[in-house]
């Protein structure tokens, strides 16, 4: 096992990769969330137990990890780490007088939530998708191996094919004789989370069947349905508003223009651990182009509002460069309550859209027309069914259920 902190790149380094020997491995990647970085809360986590030695790395978040974590404890568990994957560590040993799927099976009855889980002993790698199927968790082929990611794009890195995606509830067990898998439970119903398509996956991923870019430049085009402020052209917030961006001026006819140029090297500003850190981040990672915007009435589309504070740091920037009038467009209805189900906004007074009305955001950002899409139009733009979608954060539809010490209204 290697931990280590910084961009995957810098802290795995190829003679370290070289080092590390087997025929199966796991590895998991973990942005800053406000807590203090420690490499014990850094997955996977390793432990033995009656059956052997195993490993374990999970994304997501539990709804009952507190009372879960508390149950343990007064049963004897130890606790190293603030990580949730070390409670399914202690359930997995409760339960270890099992075979391991048998064990995780019993866990799931346990554990309340979303996730999308990686588990490896000596001689068995596992999967399993939560029985709503909120986080994704996709399965590949390479050569005569198996690879499990959470977006599909991964696999296309290494040059892996898609299979298929883990389905709710699903365990799949990848072992000398190959792949097999079962159902463990019969979701109340399918939802994985919108977000993902809105904002966390990467454009080039499919989850679920859907093209997350595909989707992106659909809902561009719904919001055109929705709002058409005059104006002379179209600019995205990169990258995550660029698809959407790229729909809206199809839609429209109106010309599309990269006015804002990314730095590749700073990560995403609203899940930096504190205001200070993410308004020098919006600096950092965005600068106008003046030539093109200067003079303009612009539309600015972004995939989301959730603090608001990146939107009005961007906004304030393209005022210093002369632009004419912004036309604030966001491919997402408002986030309105919290999300307990792995995309950190946990507290509803830092949502703008919970704290103030449309006119009130479009004067805290300030830009001189804001316009959101709505939840109608951001379902039509999949395709199939519209019920498989979490969507909590815009209608407290808490699929999963949430935890007892939250009483969001």
């Amino acid at each position: 096992m290697y931990k280590n902190k910084g961009l995957v790149a810098e802290a795995f380094p190829e003679e370290l990769l070289n080092r590390l020997k087997g025929q199966i491995a796991i590895g998991h990647v973990r942005f800053g969330d406000g807590t203090p970085p420690s490499l014990s809360n850094a997955q996977p986590l390793t432990f033995n137990y009656l059956r052997g030695s195993v490993a374990l790395a999970h994304n997501g978040k539990l709804v009952n990890g507190p009372e879960l974590r508390h149950r343990l404890a007064v049963n004897g568990s130890i606790f190293q780490s603030d990580s949730e994957a070390e409670i399914f560590v202690n359930l997995i040993a409760r339960y270890g007088q099992n075979p391991l799927e048998e064990a995780l099976l019993k866990c799931m009855i346990d554990i309340k939530g979303a996730y999308a889980l990686v588990v490896m002993s000596e001689k068995q790698l596992i999967g399993i998708r939560d029985p709503n199927g909120i986080r994704p968790l996709c399965l590949g082929k390479l050569d005569d191996g198996y690879v499990l990611a959470s977006e599909s794009c991964a696999l296309d890195t290494i040059g892996a094919t898609l299979i298929r995606d883990v389905e709710p509830g699903e365990i799949v067990v990848i072992d000398e004789k190959g792949l097999r898998s079962f159902k463990t439970m019969v979701p109340s119903r399918r939802a994985v989370c919108i977000f993902e398509y809105i904002y966390l996956a990467r454009p080039d991923s499919t989850i679920d069947g859907e093209t997350v870019n595909i989707a992106r430049r659909e809902m561009g085009k719904q919001l055109a349905r929705e709002a058409r402020p005059e104006a002379d052209l179209v600019v995205p917030v990169p990258d995550s508003g660029t698809p959407a961006a790229i729909g809206y001026a199809e839609a429209t006819g109106l010309p599309f223009r990269e006015g804002l140029m990314k730095n590749r090297y700073i990560g995403r500003t609203f899940i930096r651990p504190s205001q200070k850190i993410r308004d020098v981040a919006v600096r950092l990672k965005l600068n106008p182009i003046r030539e093109i915007v200067e003079g303009k009435r612009v539309i600015l589309v972004d995939d989301s509002l959730v603090r608001g504070t990146t939107s009005k740091k961007i906004i304030q920037m393209l005022r210093n460069t002369g632009v004419k009038e912004i036309h604030m467009l966001i491919t997402s209805p408002p986030v309105l309550y919290p999300c307990y189900y792995g995309v950190d906004t946990s507290a509803r007074e830092d949502l703008i859209a919970a704290c103030y009305d449309l006119e009130g955001t479009r004067k805290y950002i300030g830009a001189d027309s804001l316009h959101y899409l709505s939840l109608d139009g951001l379902l039509n733009s999949f395709k199939g069914s519209k019920d498989r979608f979490c969507t909590a954060c815009f209608n407290a539809d808490y699929i999963a259920g949430k935890p007892e010490s939250h009483n969001e209204r």
